[in-house]
């Protein structure tokens, strides 16, 4: 439960670092780019604990969530700019 919340405000924080960090001009508001966030950060641990990089429990560091972010939020730009 520590983990899950410790993941939550990670990748609130991670998402506004990933959308300054995305080039470009993303057609996404905040909340959005904050969920991404978190999802990116649940991402990021997830596959870091099938890679044995971190322990079951253990959440993602910085930069794997941010990366992780990063990915969504490509993803979600593409999947946008493919519908307007």
């Amino acid at each position: 439960m520590g983990s899950a919340l410790a993941t939550l405000f990670v990748g609130l924080i991670v998402g506004a670092v990933a959308r300054l960090l995305m080039p470009g001009d993303q057609k996404i508001g905040w909340i959005l780019t904050c969920v991404l966030g978190v999802a990116g950060s649940f991402l990021a641990s997830t596959a870091g604990q099938a890679m044995g990089w971190y322990a079951p429990g253990q959440a993602a560091g910085w930069i794997a969530s941010v990366l992780g972010a990063l990915a969504l939020l490509f993803v979600v730009g593409r999947l946008a700019r493919g519908q307007g």
